[in-house]
This record gives structure tokens, C-alpha cells and sequence, in this order.
């Protein structure tokens, strides 16, 4: 008999994360386990999930919700999930979002995503869904060839066993593009969404156009050197092509702090060939408390990178992508 795992990837969010609990035990089609993922959260998070006698929950040190996903899917898997259903702790499903998303379809190696919803106004899409701006535009519940994981994505164990787990050492930003190109892309698995499985989901607040703090905004790290990733895993038959995609985003990314931004304009440039460098030598160690130290240091501030001559490293950062023998070589 097929076993339903709900997964909840959960960090300082608490009462969110109970009314997306709330949501999931409301479910008109039974599910079999919520487990929760608790990225070490200094709320009251810990102390709530103890109160509660019917959900399982791991807590670990905050890995982001690369390493929350990880840890969540692995499990599912492991304790023989049939379908694993994900979700962050800031969206809730409709009370009959799942028994919509397991409606009508039988077929296993199928990526199956609810509708994301402006949790607001309960009809506009969060994110771009083909030409749709709401629901109510939408006329075949079916929207082929859209997805937007993990907000309230049903995979089956057999994809799992074709794609493998989500990368943790992404942290966040991107982690669950790369593994959903990794499903569709590389596995060739079909997807889509269903308009009538809801997914409700706060607004998208970030743009490129908003002028971001350079000083404590960390999270631009993982944006800039996870995209690498995600390119790499989109185009993997076509390694070169990753990298002048890559080219492509960092040039657009650049003019896009020369045109909008108001504040630190030569330190966020200058900022940029961190992540720039770390993506090419596959330098995943960075976490936030180390971004913001090293943003922080006397050198970053007098706008000095650490790098001594930093074109000279990224052309050989290039060099060593396209030919790991050289710094064999050199080691040697």
C-alpha cells in the first residue's frame, strides 16, 4: 500500500510553521507521517514540536533549506515513502490539495506541483505560470510543463531513485532549481502543475531592482555561486555552453547593480568575484556567519578582495573547470 510523507523544512518560523501543520492534518486524503525538519531554530520551534504527538521531527544545526530538503527527502526515502510531499514552512496546502494532486493520474515518474497562490488575495499566482495571472484565468486544470518546487511538490520514491537527493551543500538559493532541472532534464521525467491543488504562499518580495544592504545581505552569495551549479546540472550534455550561460547571468547581474542599485555599487561588483571564483572551483565551504565576517573584514571594506590580481584567478579558475589536469601539474 502506497505510504504519504509530508516533509516541512522549518527555520525561526514557528507560527508559520503550525498553521502549515494545521493545513496538513486538515487533508481530505490522509497522509501516513508529517515529518518536520528543523533547521536549529532559536525560537520557541523546539519547544512546540515537543508538544506535538502526532508528527515526527529531526532538528539539526542550520543547514539551509538545501540541507533541511536533503535531510527531509533522504529520510522519507529511507523509511519507505511512496509519495514524499514537500513544502516550506511558510506556505499551507488547501485542505484538498493533496487528494487534487493524486487525482486522475496513476503515473509514477510524473512531477506533480500544486498551484502557488498569493496566500492574500487566494487567486494570483506567486510565480509565473505560463501566461496565467490567476486562477481565474486558468481553464484546464492541468498546466503542463510548469513547476515550482518544494512548494507543495509530490515526487514518487521512483524519481528519488533516478534523481537521487537534493544537493545540501547549496545551503539556499537555487538548491531546488538544480534539483528539479535534475528530474526533468537529465531523468527526462514529465511534469506539471495542478490549478485546482492549491498551494498558498506569501507574495514574492525580492527583485533585482530593490536595493539590497551590501553589508548584511549574505544570501547574495549563494545566488551568485549556485547559479553555476544549476547551469552545469541544466546543461550537462553541453559543459561549455553552461559556462557562457553563466557569463550571460553574471554579465546581466552586474548591470543590473550598475542600473539599479543606489547604495555600494563598486563593493557589491567587487563582492561578485567571491561567489564568482568559489562556483568555478566547486568551493562549497561558505556559510553565512563566514560571509558576513569576511564582508566585514578591513579588506572587502576598502573594496580589496582577498584576491591579489582577481581577473588573473578567475581565467585560471576557467582554465582549471575545463582542464583539472593543470593543477595536478602544478601540485606535482
Amino acid at each position: 500500500m502506497d505510504k504519504i510523507i509530508a516533509v516541512v523544512v522549518t527555520y525561526n518560523r514557528q507560527a508559520l510553521l503550525s498553521q502549515c501543520i494545521d493545513a496538513l492534518r486538515k487533508q481530505t486524503h490522509p497522509i501516513d507521517k508529517i515529518l518536520v525538519i528543523n533547521n536549529g531554530s532559536a525560537d520557541n520551534t523546539e519547544l512546540w514540536l515537543h508538544s506535538q504527538t502526532d508528527i515526527e521531527w529531526i532538528t539539526q544545526e542550520n543547514v539551509g533549506g538545501a540541507g533541511g530538503f536533503y535531510t527531509g527527502i533522504k529520510t522519507a526515502y529511507e523509511n519507505g515513502g511512496t509519495w514524499i510531499w514537500l513544502m516550506d514552512d511558510d506556505g499551507y496546502p488547501k485542505e484538498d490539495a493533496l487528494e487534487m494532486l493524486l487525482e486522475g493520474n496513476d503515473e509514477e515518474l510524473c512531477l506533480r506541483n500544486c498551484a502557488v497562490i498569493n496566500k492574500e488575495d487566494k487567486k494570483s499566482f506567486v510565480w509565473k505560470t505560463n501566461h496565467y495571472a490567476s486562477l481565474n484565468d486558468v481553464e484546464n486544470p492541468v498546466i503542463k510543463n510548469v513547476a515550482h518546487p518544494f512548494n507543495g511538490t509530490l515526487l514518487h520514491r521512483k524519481i528519488i531513485e533516478r534523481a537521487g537527493f537534493p544537493k545540501a551543500n547549496l545551503f539556499l538559493w537555487g538548491d531546488e532549481t538544480e534539483y528539479f532541472y535534475r528530474i526533468i532534464k537529465k531523468n527526462k521525467i514529465p511534469f506539471y502543475t495542478k490549478a485546482n491543488s492549491i498551494h498558498y504562499h506569501p507574495p514574492s518580495a525580492y527583485s533585482y531592482k530593490n536595493d539590497w544592504n551590501y553589508e548584511t545581505n549574505w544570501k547574495m552569495y549563494f545566488y551568485i555561486r549556485n547559479r553555476f551549479t544549476i547551469l552545469k546540472t541544466k546543461f550537462s550534455n553541453n559543459q561549455p555552453l553552461a559556462v557562457m550561460m553563466y557569463i550571460g547571468f553574471l554579465t546581466i547581474f552586474a548591470g543590473t547593480i550598475l542600473v539599479f542599485q543606489k547604495t555600494n555599487k563598486l563593493k557589491k561588483m567587487s563582492f561578485m568575484l567571491w561567489p564568482i571564483k568559489d562556483a568555478i572551483t566547486n568551493n562549497f565551504k561558505a556559510s553565512p556567519s563566514f560571509i558576513l565576517q569576511k564582508i566585514s573584514s578591513p579588506a572587502m571594506q576598502r573594496n580589496r578582495h582577498y584576491f591579489f590580481n582577481p581577473i588573473k584567478n578567475l581565467k585560471n579558475s576557467f582554465i582549471l573547470f575545463f582542464n583539472p589536469d593543470v593543477g595536478k601539474l602544478k601540485k606535482a
